[in-house]
C-alpha cells in the first residue's frame, strides 16, 4: 500500500507544506526530519516501511524550503518550521501519537512535547540538536562569518556530505535563540528515548547528555552508539531507531 500525499496550507502566507501519510492504526508515528533533509531520506523511509509492516500510521513531511514544500530555504526559521510541524500534527496525527525527531527534528519534537499536547505518548530523539543555532552552529562558524551575521548580513555556508552551499540570514540565528530549550528544566510528561552517536562531529554526545539533565522528571533512556556519526543511517543504527519506536509506541 503506497503512502497518500498531503498538502497543508499555512494561514500566515498561504505556503503549502507537503507530506506523505502511510495509513494504519495508532498511535501515529510523526517523523520530524533534520535541517536541510527531506521526507525521502533513508531513516524516514525506514520508519515508513516499519509502519506499513506493523500496521501503524506514519506521517512525514517537508518543512518549507525543503523537499517538495513551498518556500525558499533562506526564508526558513526555527519558529516557522515549528509552526508547520504543529499544523501537520493537528491535521494528521489523530488522538494518539509519538514524535520521532532527527537532528533539528529533535528540537522540533522537544518544542512540541514541552506544550504537553493531548494524545502524546512518547518521544524518540535521534542525534537531537535543540538550540543548535546558538550553542553549536554559530560558535563553529569562521570569525568573518560571525562578524557578518553580527552586522545583520546574510552568509553563505558550505554544504555537508557533498550537498551544495546555502545561505543563512542573521534573523535565522536570532529566531533560533528565541526557541532555546536547554537553559531551563524541561518537563514533558512522557517517556523519552535518545539515540546518539559518539563519533558525531555535528552534535557532540555531550549535547545529548545535557538534554537528559534538563529532563528532570521524565523517564529517559540514552543509548550511545560508540562509532555512530551524525547521520545514524547504517542498518544497525536504523534498527536501534525502529526498536525505540516500537518500545515507545507499545507503552
Amino acid at each position: 500500500m503506497s503512502d497518500r500525499p498531503i498538502s497543508i496550507t499555512l494561514p500566515d502566507d498561504g505556503r503549502i507544506v507537503r507530506g506523505l501519510v502511510g495509513d494504519g492504526d495508532g498511535p501515529t508515528i510523526v517523523w520530524l526530519g533534520g535541517f536541510r533533509s527531506d521526507m525521502t531520506g533513508a531513516k524516514a523511509e525506514a520508519v515508513a516501511a516499519w509502519g506499513q509492516e506493523h500496521g501503524r500510521k506514519v506521517v512525514r513531511f517537508d518543512y518549507s524550503g525543503h523537499g517538495g514544500s513551498d518556500g525558499a530555504f533562506e526564508d526558513g526559521r526555527i519558529g516557522r518550521w515549528f509552526g508547520e510541524a504543529k499544523a501537520v500534527i493537528a491535521a494528521e496525527a489523530g488522538p494518539e501519537f509519538v514524535l520521532v525527531g532527527s537532528s533539528m527534528g529533535g528540537w522540533m519534537a522537544l518544542l512540541l512535547a514541552r506544550e504537553q499536547p493531548a494524545g502524546l505518548k512518547g518521544v524518540v530523539l535521534v542525534a537531537p540538536a535543540p538550540d543548535f543555532t546558538e550553542k553549536l552552529f554559530y560558535p563553529a562558524l569562521p570569525p568573518e562569518m560571525r562578524a557578518c551575521l553580527d552586522a545583520g548580513e546574510t552568509v553563505e555556508v558550505p554544504g555537508e556530505y557533498g550537498s551544495p552551499a546555502y545561505r543563512l540570514t542573521a534573523d535565522f540565528f536570532r529566531d533560533g535563540a528565541r526557541h532555546n530549550l536547554l537553559d531551563a528544566p524541561l518537563r514533558l510528561g512522557v517517556p523519552v528515548i535518545i539515540i546518539q552517536g559518539m563519533a558525531d562531529t555535528s552534535v557532540p554526545h555531550a549535547h545529548a547528555r545535557r538534554i537528559v539533565d534538563r529532563l528532570v522528571d521524565d523517564d529517559v533512556v540514552l543509548t550511545l552508539v560508540k562509532d555512530g556519526d551524525h547521520r545514524l543511517s547504517r542498518p544497525s543504527d536504523i534498527a536501534l531507531i525502529l526498536d525505540a519506536i516500537g518500545r515507545v509506541t507499545e507503552e
